[in-house]
């Protein structure tokens, strides 16, 4: 399967959006970029792509597709089948789902928020941010303890949900030197053929 005219809607330093710019870079299909920061997505253009004005957003031809969850699974779907990007059996599906689940859960409530807080500003409790990633981080620390990678025995589309905020989360003022299973596994997603790096942001100091 070939890709039409695939323009991603997203912004530089997204979590989300990296999701969605990896697997494409992974699978090397080509497609457009179109920075969306916060006033953009104000906007009648973009509002009329998704009214909840949030990135990223896909455009595939006349498709229009938000949240980057389903847009991993849309492009796993309709451009790799039969790749393991996103298991057919029932079982695989459903583990790949738990870890999309948790991505939009605990590493949202965790990590990411705990990162938008540090470098933007961003509302929320920061001491809750950090105990839910705690609690995040030695869930999957245990979990990689057996394995390679986290729902198959090979990268699928739940690697890629979950690794942009792990491995950015020292950007929240969170450490992952505790955690030598997580640690390596981001090593092993990111040395995956196609890995598309997101930039490292600086971290906000406080003011005084």
């Amino acid at each position: 399967m070939t890709s039409a005219s695939l323009v991603v809607h997203g912004t530089v330093y997204s979590g989300h959006t990296h999701r969605v710019e990896n697997l494409l870079s992974i699978l090397g299909l080509p497609y457009r970029f179109v920075d969306s920061p916060a006033a953009v997505r104000q906007t009648a253009g973009f509002l009329a792509l998704n009214p909840l004005g949030q990135i990223p957003v896909l455009e595939d031809g006349d498709l229009v597709l938000a949240d980057s969850n389903a847009i991993l699974v849309y492009l796993a779907r309709r451009y790799a089948p039969g790749t393991g990007w996103l298991p057919e059996a029932p079982d695989a599906a459903a583990r790949v789902q738990r870890w999309l689940s948790i991505a939009a859960g605990e590493l949202r409530y965790g990590p990411a928020t705990a990162r938008i807080m540090t470098l933007w500003g961003g509302p929320g409790n920061l001491a809750d941010a950090h105990a839910i990633a705690a609690r995040l981080l030695g869930f999957v620390e245990g979990h990689l303890a057996t394995r390679g990678f986290l729902a198959a025995d090979h990268a699928t589309i739940a690697d890629l949900a979950c690794y942009t905020y792990l491995a950015h989360a020292p950007e929240g003022r969170i450490s992952l030197a505790g955690y030598p299973n997580v640690q390596r596994w981001l090593a092993r997603v990111a040395a995956l053929p196609g890995f598309k790096p997101m930039p490292v942001m600086p971290i906000r100091e406080p003011e005084r």
